[in-house]
């Protein structure tokens, strides 16, 4: 029987700008349906990681698979499976929600837009912003906009950086469950960064730990904190974040 292949397959990737590393020889998979969690203090790669996964900057050395092609070789191929939500990105001011929403669906030439605008509304519950100007969302709207855009592509691979960052807690709960739903119906791969400890430990299947630009911990959550001798994540990522300080 053929094994699987990695929706992500990473093999010793290292970034440098001039003379400092921010990402020091880095191995890992990210498999079909399964949620991997990206975590350690500021500084210890994981910007780097998800901006290399995207292509927007270039390794300095090692490689980065996607469904089994090379990124570098096959990007426009491979990023058309690939999406990214972030709290800290931005988009259009002066346009709408909808009208960022279609020049989404424009931009990876989707068919049936109408539809699949509606039904992104619908599940991140934005029916009350649709036609609010995007320079008037606050912070929480903004998340699910950005949200939004990346689900609607049908992704099979979505990186998410603080995905529930500024919501309110009942809002967040519902994009979690609406996450874990997606992953779940359409075998989405999920890499997930997020310094809540809690939501870490509840949506990841795996956790990564990185600290200085290397991978120092890999395992479940229950691994992981056994391997650091703490009584939960939060212990290890504060035990972590001292000693990169």
């Amino acid at each position: 029987m053929t094994s699987p292949i990695p929706a992500i397959e990473v093999r010793h990737l290292t970034k440098r700008f001039g003379n400092f590393t921010a990402l020091d020889d880095i191995s890992f998979d990210l498999w079909p349906g399964e949620t991997v969690g990206l975590l350690g203090p500021n500084g210890a790669g994981k910007t780097t990681t998800i901006q290399l996964l995207l292509n927007v900057m270039t390794p300095t050395s090692g490689s980065i698979r996607i469904f089994g092609l090379d990124l570098q070789r096959h990007r426009k191929t491979v990023l058309k499976h690939v999406n990214f939500s972030s709290t800290y990105i931005s988009m259009p001011f002066s346009l709408t929600v909808e009208e960022n929403l279609r020049v989404i669906a424009k931009l990876y030439g989707l068919s049936d837009v109408s539809r699949k605008i509606d039904d992104v509304i619908k599940k991140l519950e934005m029916a009350d912003i649709r036609h609010k100007l995007t320079r008037k969302l606050s912070s929480g709207q903004m998340t699910r906009l950005t949200l939004a855009k990346a689900v609607m592509t049908d992704p099979k691979i979505l990186l998410l950086d603080e995905p529930t960052a500024s919501l309110d807690p009942d809002i967040a709960h519902k994009i979690k469950a609406f996450l874990k739903e997606y992953r779940n119906t359409a075998g989405l791969s999920m890499l997930y960064t997020s310094h809540n400890m809690r939501e870490m430990e509840e949506m990841s299947d795996r956790i990564i730990f990185l600290q200085r630009g290397r991978i120092v911990a890999q395992g479940t959550v229950e691994e992981i904190v056994r391997q650091y001798g703490q009584r939960d994540l939060e212990a290890v990522f504060l035990k972590l974040a001292r000693e990169q300080d």
